[in-house]
């Protein structure tokens, strides 16, 4: 018999949830009006004409009522509509993952389930479209890369030859103008390569994740003249090319910023294997968060993180400046 009882309960909460949402909105005024006229016919109270003071404050008090009861159950009701108003108006594809919870009257109920699978195929399709941008992008910086460094570099060399040359032909009062084109020379042969490695690092596909950071960080410690503190560790998990790309770019990407916006002298670089992956820590000691500053840097990474199923956070230190971590799952054995 309890099992009956239950199952009948079952059905008629179920009976209900399918009733249309004009219909129960209707049922609850019909209930609360139908409520107010059984209180009104039991009452003692009356009503003369012309009406008494006494007898208008009835009213009014009751009306009152009446109208109350009537928008606490009517907003309860609709509260499943302001949920996934508040969640729709809340949605980050940077940070997937956000559903509608499927509850309420039947409209709301197909509401919030078309809504998720809006937002899962936006998240498919945004992974889908940022994945192939990043892969252009990646493969016009190795391009631009491979240019500078063959046709650019070569052409600058030669010049350098040139000149060599001209400093042994020409007469010794000239060697003073012609050593210092030569240093102009070596000096934008210089900055040609340094610009070719920054658009694609050659350390990340020759040696490795770990000694391409700290190839990074030496090179931004010359450029910047900040002090970099580096902890980073050769015993890591097994991650694939783009999510190793990923780690050096977020890095880069978090240099780039502290060198341009925290005023800091010291930033520190961490590399280690943690459980179930590799976490990147980049922190600097410097003014904190600017997010107008910050916001496009910020975005980059996230869809870098994104894309290999990591989890990217930037957040204020509590003894100061800003601090980048990245968790980065490694890949399944095979």
């Amino acid at each position: 018999m309890t099992g009956g009882r239950t199952s009948g309960r079952a059905d008629e909460r179920l009976g209900q949830e399918q009733l249309p949402l004009a219909w129960r909105i209707f049922l609850v005024n019909a209930a609360v009006f139908a409520g107010g006229i059984v209180v009104l016919a039991i009452s003692p109270a009356t009503v003369s004409s012309p009406i008494e003071l006494a007898e208008l404050l009835v009213l009014a008090v009751g009306l009152s009522a009446i109208l109350l009861a009537n928008l606490f159950l009517v907003r309860r009701s609709l509260a499943p509509l302001d949920r996934l108003r508040t969640l729709m108006r809340g949605v980050d594809l940077l940070q997937p993952g956000d559903r509608a919870v499927l509850s309420g009257p039947p409209e709301v109920y197909e509401l919030a389930s078309v809504f998720n699978e809006m937002l899962a195929r936006l998240e498919q399709e945004r992974h889908e479209s940022g994945r192939q941008a990043l892969e252009a992008q990646e493969a016009e910086r190795k391009h631009v890369a491979q240019e500078l460094h063959d046709e650019v570099g070569q052409s600058v060399t030669a010049v350098m030859l040139q000149l060599g040359r001209l400093t042994r032909q020409l007469p010794p009062e000239l060697h003073g103008d012609l050593r210092e084109a030569q240093e102009a020379t070596r000096a934008c042969l210089d900055d040609v390569r340094r610009i070719a490695r920054r658009l694609r690092p050659e350390a990340l596909d020759d040696l490795g994740l770990a000694p391409a950071l700290i190839a990074l960080s030496s090179a931004f410690a010359e450029r910047t003249g900040l002090r970099v503190k580096k902890r980073l560790t050769n015993d890591l998990p097994q991650l694939s090319p783009e999510a190793e790309l990923a780690v050096f770019r977020v890095a880069q990407e978090s240099l780039t910023n502290f060198a341009r916006h925290s005023g800091s002298s010291l930033v520190e670089l961490q590399l280690e294997r943690v459980e179930g992956g590799l976490l990147l820590r980049v922190r600097d000691y410097g003014r904190g968060l600017n997010g107008e500053r910050r916001a496009g840097g910020i975005r980059g990474m996230r869809e870098r993180a994104l894309l290999i199923g990591a989890d990217l956070s930037v957040e204020s230190h509590p003894d100061g400046g800003v601090e980048v971590r990245l968790l980065v799952p490694a890949m399944e054995r095979r």
